[in-house]
């Protein structure tokens, strides 16, 4: 079983920037892919940035690319996602989420086999 727990989500002005976190707990923290999702009100759940568990490669949605970036510390079993530039429309909830034992399909909600409960982040205009 593996846990996952978010934070340093909250509220940022247009512009700003705010670095989640996502320590996790369970299992061998090397051996997970981690992605980030993001869901605002009314829609569903879509795919913002995952790596890698070596991080050789890590993906973005077109709509973050060249704003956030994602890194992992395996010391600490933490991934983090450094999100600049914000804009209103990145508000959300977002959560992380790991897949064991493949880096295959990353962009896909379904490929993930542990979610955190997720944190808000809210940017104002």
């Amino acid at each position: 079983q593996v846990q996952l727990v978010e934070s340093g989500g909250g509220l940022v002005q247009a512009g700003g920037s705010l670095r989640l976190s996502c320590a996790a707990s369970g299992r061998t923290f090397s051996g997970y892919a981690m992605g980030w999702f993001r869901q605002a009100p009314g829609k569903e759940r879509e795919f913002v940035v995952a790596i890698t568990w070596s991080s050789s490669t890590t993906y973005y949605a077109d709509s973050v690319k060249g704003r956030f970036t994602i890194s992992r510390d395996s010391a600490k079993n933490t991934v983090y996602l450094q999100m600049n530039s914000l804009k209103p429309e990145d508000t959300a909830v977002y959560y992380c989420a790991a897949r064991i034992n493949s880096s295959n399909y990353l962009r896909r909600r379904g490929s993930y086999d542990y979610w955190g409960q997720g944190t808000q982040v809210t940017v104002s205009s």
